[in-house]
Parts: structure tokens; sequence; C-alpha cells
């Protein structure tokens, strides 16, 4: 068991964590000073034992966010760059899943990760794979309101974004290699080369991934960001003349990207 010296300053409530939390992620940091085992005295080896376990807890949950990109790195190389993220950015909140929100980010960066430049697109995937998994309950936009809008008016409508909808754009065949690393069965040779976006949701209560077609992404963010159908069709046209506006509109209510629809000028 591990305490706080009665007699340090650490020993105030508000001080508490400053005192003892900073060096558990962090092995360059000495012991703090008024950290004491059941004895009485000093506890260093206490104290790195425990600050061992934080680390090791840590990884783990990030291997339990990130299971694809730790089997297209191996289990050795995801821990290694896992461990010198967490050094980096130690956690903010208490709740496990928020943390490694910039591990894509690091990954980009990361200098050992040079060779698989598509790994941070893999990462963004499987976070928003978990933000999805953990958004708010929300009934997705049935087809029926949808089909009782008058023809002259599709164009208007300004579409809401139900709160699991992802979208993660990649210069990379990112979606392809995601989904054949999710699993644990064994990964055939991958030929796709061109880049790929991909769309997450929850339209029940499983998470389900979708390829989009190109213009795709054009349209949803426009949508998205709460610009009308008919300018998001146009964005989505002018970045793919082969863009099928009505089946992307009938995917994505089955998909149930949205949860509501407005008017334009309502």
């Amino acid at each position: 068991m591990l305490q706080l010296d009665p007699t340090s300053e650490g020993t105030r409530p508000l001080a508490y964590v400053a005192t003892f939390a900073p060096a558990l992620t962090d092995p360059d940091v000495e012991t703090p000073a008024g950290v004491i085992g059941p004895n009485g005295k000093g506890a260093v080896k206490r104290y790195n034992v425990y600050r061992n376990n934080v680390t090791v807890s840590l990884i783990d949950a990030f291997a339990g966010i990130y299971p694809a990109v730790q089997r297209c790195t191996g289990t050795d190389f995801f821990r290694a760059m896992a461990r010198f993220h967490l050094r980096a950015t130690p956690p903010t909140s208490p709740l496990l899943f928020e943390y490694g929100r910039d591990f894509p980010a690091f990954i980009e960066q990361y200098e050992y990760a040079r060779s698989v430049p598509w790994l941070a697109d893999i990462a963004r995937i499987e976070r928003a794979w978990l933000d999805a998994y953990h958004a708010a309950d929300v009934a997705p936009l049935a087809a029926e309101i949808l089909a009782s809008v008058p023809p002259e008016r599709l164009a208007d409508l300004v579409f809401k974004a139900h709160p699991a909808t992802k979208i993660v754009r990649s210069n990379y065949p990112a979606l392809t290699i995601f989904a054949a690393n999710r699993g644990h069965g064994p990964v055939d040779p991958i030929d796709a080369f061109d880049p790929e976006d991909a769309l997450i949701t929850r339209p029940d209560m499983e998470v389900a991934v979708h390829h989009l077609p190109p213009g795709g992404a054009e349209f949803l963010m426009s949508l998205i960001s709460g610009e009308p159908l008919g300018l998001a069709a146009a964005r989505a046209v002018d970045a793919s003349p082969s863009f099928d506006i009505a089946a992307s509109v009938a995917g994505m209510i089955e998909a149930g990207v949205f949860s509501a629809i407005t008017l334009g000028d309502a």
C-alpha cells in the first residue's frame, strides 16, 4: 500500500493528484518525496511497481481502442509506440475510452511509422468507430419522413446528422486495410491502392463502417455542415460527375446518417 506522508505538503486534497500522479507516466521523474510505504519509509520500489502497472493498463486500453493498428504493426511495435505516446500525452480524463483521441496525429508524426503512411488513417477510423459506439442514442431519420416532402422542396432540405455519424477521408486504401485487420482471421493480400473515404454510423446497436463512393464524402460533409440538399448535390457532382444522388440519399437513410430534416427557409 502506498500513501502520502502526513507531514508532506502533498497531503492537502487539492495537492494530492499534483504530488502523486505526474510521475506515474514518466519514468524519468523521481518518486514523489511524500510517498511512503506502510512502515513509514520511502517507497521507491513500490511506486515503480505501481507506475509500471498504470503504464501497462493504459497501453492495454490503447490496444482495445486500436486493435487493427496493433494487428498491422505487430504487438511489440504497437506497445512501444503507445508507450511513447503515453509519455508525451498523459491522460486528462478518468474515462479510458476518451484517452488516445490524439493518437492518430501522433502516429502521423511518429518517426518509425513513416514506412506505413496509411496507419494514422486506420487509427482515425478506429477512433471514429469508438466515438460512434459511445454516441448518444437518437432515432435515425425515417424514410417515410423524407418521402413526405414535396418534390419541389427537396433541394431546400437541411439535414441534422445523427450523433454517431463520422466520416474519415484517406489518401490510402485505409478502409480496406482496416476491414482486413479488424477481425482475428487470416489476412489475405490487399489489392487496393486508391484513396478511400469511410462512413461510420450506428443506426441501431451495432456500429457499421461503409465505403463511400466518389463524391459521397463531399455530399455528406456538405449536408452535415448544414448546407441544403441541392447545394450538397451540386458539390458532389462537381467532385464526381457520375455521382448518383438518388442512390446516395437512399443509402444514407438506410445507414442512419441523419436524425432529422428541416426546410431551409423554416
